[in-house]
């Protein structure tokens, strides 16, 4: 990915799409597979609703968020529910981009990671392996 420089124009819902598909197809296939109905959306920013739930005030201080339960609270009886989501939300990452200077690849790959680590239940040690693990 070649948007590396704050300084020029901002990615957009495109780009930071292609960084998280990127990171997804580098999981380990034990995660990969179970990630098949899973759906990747890029928005701008969290809803209201969305924010209130969560006690969030403003919408640039949530980067992402997993709709849906764990692989492992799941019932084979269960059906007609909506498939579990990824929300990564673009004004937030950019924000968090910019200020921390972290690389917007690794910032979106992160972000990536963590919400497909609440898809699998994973704690934040977990997370931070499995992040290890796409990376090399």
């Amino acid at each position: 990915m070649n948007g590396q420089d704050a300084n020029g124009p901002a990615p957009g819902a495109d780009a930071i799409e292609r960084i998280a598909r990127d990171t997804i197809a580098r999981l380990p296939a034990a995660f990969a597979t179970h990630l098949g109905d899973v759906v990747l959306l890029v928005e701008e920013e969290a809803d209201a609703e969305t924010l209130a739930a969560l006690g969030i005030e403003h919408p640039l201080d949530l980067t992402g968020l997993y709709h849906g339960r764990p692989l492992g609270e799941k019932s084979s009886m269960e059906s007609g529910a909506l498939p579990d989501r990824i929300h990564l939300y673009r004004q937030a990452i950019l924000v968090e981009w910019v200020e921390t200077g972290v690389r917007l690849d690794d910032l979106v790959r992160h972000v990536t990671i963590h919400e497909i680590g609440h898809h699998f239940g994973l704690s934040d040690d977990d997370m931070h392996a499995l992040e290890d693990a796409v990376v090399d």
